[in-house]
C-alpha cells in the first residue's frame, strides 16, 4: 500500500481537529472535545501506518531523519492523546498535531541519503524503540515547561487571556514532572542499550550524540533532585526543562541533520 494516501488524509484529519479545538478556545462548540478526539484518533491511526509502511520496505528498515521525525511525532501525539482521556490537555493538540502534520508531510515529499537497513538485531531494534518513547515524553515535558513559564509570565502580568484557557498550573506542573520520572526512566533505559549493543559507538556522529545525550540526562536528573531536596517548580524547572531538552534535540537531530542533509552521508 502506498503511505501517501493514509500520510495525506492523517495531515488533514491534524489540522481539522487541531482548528476545531483552537475554535473551541473563543467559542462554545457543542460535542467539541468528542469530535476533536475522533479525528484525533483516526489521525493516529493513519499517521502510525503511514510511518509502519514507510519504515519497513523490502529493501530493510529505513532510519533516516524524516521517518524518525516522524515517528516520534506520532508518539507524541498518541501519548497526549491517551492521556487526554484523563486530564484536561485537549488545548495540547492546537500545538502538538500541526506538528504531527508537518512530520508527515515532510516523511512523505521530502528525500535523505539514508539507505534501509537490513542489518538491525533485536538489540538494536530495542535501542530504537526506547530512545523514541523516551524522546517523545521528554518532548511532551518541554512542551507542558513551555506552557508554564509562559503561564507564569502571564500571572505577573496580570493578564490572563490564554492563561484561563490551559489547565490549571497545579495541574500541569504534577504532569510535568510525572512525564519527566517516565521520560528520565527510559532515557537511561536508552542509553544502557546504547552501551549494550551499539558496536561502533565511537563512529561519525554516534560520540557526539552520545556524549549531547548524556549532558541532557545530566540536566533532567539534577532538575529531578533539585525538585525533591529543594523544591523546584515554576519557572526554574521550565529553563531546566527546557535546556535538557535542547540538549537531547541537537544530540540526535543534530547529528542526523549534519550527516544525511548537509553532508549527503548514511
Amino acid at each position: 500500500m502506498n503511505p501517501e494516501i493514509p500520510g495525506i488524509i492523517a495531515s488533514v484529519l491534524y489540522l481539522v481537529s487541531s482548528g476545531i479545538q483552537f475554535q473551541s478556545l473563543s467559542r462554545d462548540i457543542p460535542r467539541a472535545k468528542l469530535v476533536v478526539n475522533s479525528l484525533a484518533s483516526a489521525a493516529v491511526l493513519l499517521h502510525g501506518s503511514t510511518v509502519y509502511l514507510d519504515l519497513y520496505g523490502e529493501a530493510g528498515i529505513k532510519l533516516g531523519i524524516y521517518p524518525m521525525l516522524s515517528l516520534m511525532a506520532v508518539s507524541i501525539s498518541a501519548i497526549v492523546l491517551v492521556s487526554s482521556f484523563r486530564r484536561p490537555l485537549e488545548n495540547l493538540f492546537i500545538v502538538i498535531f500541526p506538528i504531527g502534520a508537518i512530520s508527515l508531510l515532510l516523511e512523505l515529499f521530502m528525500k535523505d541519503s539514508y539507505l534501509p537497513r537490513s542489518d538491525i538485531t533485536p538489540g538494536i531494534l530495542s535501542h530504537i524503540v526506547l530512545s523514541v518513547v523516551a524522546y517523545s515524553l521528554l518532548a511532551i515535558a518541554a512542551l507542558q515547561a513551555a506552557l508554564l513559564s509562559f503561564g507564569d509570565y502571564e500571572m505577573k502580568h496580570r493578564n490572563l487571556g490564554v492563561l484561563k484557557r490551559l489547565p490549571p498550573l497545579q495541574t500541569m506542573e504534577a504532569l510535568l514532572f510525572e512525564t519527566l520520572w517516565v521520560g528520565l526512566t527510559f532515557l537511561s533505559l536508552s542509553i544502557a542499550s546504547g552501551f549494550i549493543f551499539l558496536e561502533n559507538i565511537e563512529g561519525p556522529g554516534l560520540m557526539h550524540h552520545t556524549v549531547i545525550t548524556l549532558a541532557a540526562w545530566l540536566v533532567f536528573a539534577v532538575l529531578l533532585w533539585g525538585r525533591y531536596k529543594l523544591g523546584w517548580r515554576g519557572a526554574i524547572a521550565s529553563r531546566w526543562v527546557l535546556t535538557g531538552f535542547v540538549l537531547l534535540a541537537l544530540g540526535y537531530f543534530g547529528s542526523k541533520l549534519v550527516l544525511e542533509i548537509i553532508l549527503g552521508r548514511v
